[in-house]
């Protein structure tokens, strides 16, 4: 028995692969130049060249299109290993700044986000892909307490969410641009936090 595969899935290679990478490509442009709002099946299907009826057929909606797009964009961010904890949140301070400095991803995030009050898959997706991303990035604790540089019981999750929350906070709270301070104090204030013990599991951090 045949199953139809989970909208915006592709099998890899061939015309299904093209497709999704024209419709992802044409959202993303899309987005440099108007605001998720203005997004429409039909603007896709204009400049990807992808039948409209196809992408509705594929993504059902403008939030399936973009919600790819974000897992995409999404993967491409690097987790740091230079063998220095603090150097490695600094690094990935840098990384999730320079993404969040772009308009395009601006616009895909807080688009999501919107969608995300009124559409339970929205939710749920961009919920379990900002879990994703902490948890890809945990990997730079996880090394840091091998090594001796933080306590044993550190919260490596917590960490990495405490670097990336004040990101968010000014994009999608402040609808702010993102700075160099920003990038050096939220990165030095989860290292100096996840040294101090304050993301330990134990309890009151004993």
């Amino acid at each position: 028995m045949n199953a139809r595969p989970p909208h915006g899935s592709a099998r890899p290679g061939g015309r299904t692969a093209r497709t999704r990478a024209a419709v992802l490509a044409a959202a993303y442009d899309e987005l440099d130049a108007e605001s998720f709002s203005a997004l429409t099946l039909d603007k896709l299907a204009r400049r990807s060249g992808v039948h409209a009826s196809t992408i509705r057929r594929r993504w059902r909606t403008v939030e399936g299109v973009v919600l790819d797009l974000l897992a995409e964009r999404a993967a491409t961010l690097p987790t740091p290993d230079s063998g220095d904890f603090r150097r490695d949140l600094h690094e990935l301070a840098r990384f999730i700044g320079d993404f969040n400095d772009s308009l395009r991803n601006r616009n895909v995030i807080q688009g999501l986000v919107a969608a995300a009050a009124h559409d339970v898959r929205a939710e749920e997706v961009v919920r379990d892909t900002f879990a994703g991303r902490i948890e890809d990035r945990t990997p730079i604790v996880r090394r840091a307490i091998d090594r001796g540089e933080v306590p044993a019981d550190t919260d490596a999750k917590a960490v990495i969410g405490a670097l990336a929350a004040p990101f968010y906070y000014r994009v999608l709270i402040l609808r702010g641009s993102i700075d160099a301070r920003l990038v050096r104090t939220s990165a030095e204030a989860a290292y100096e936090a996840a040294r101090a013990g304050v993301f330990r599991t134990g309890v009151d951090g004993e």
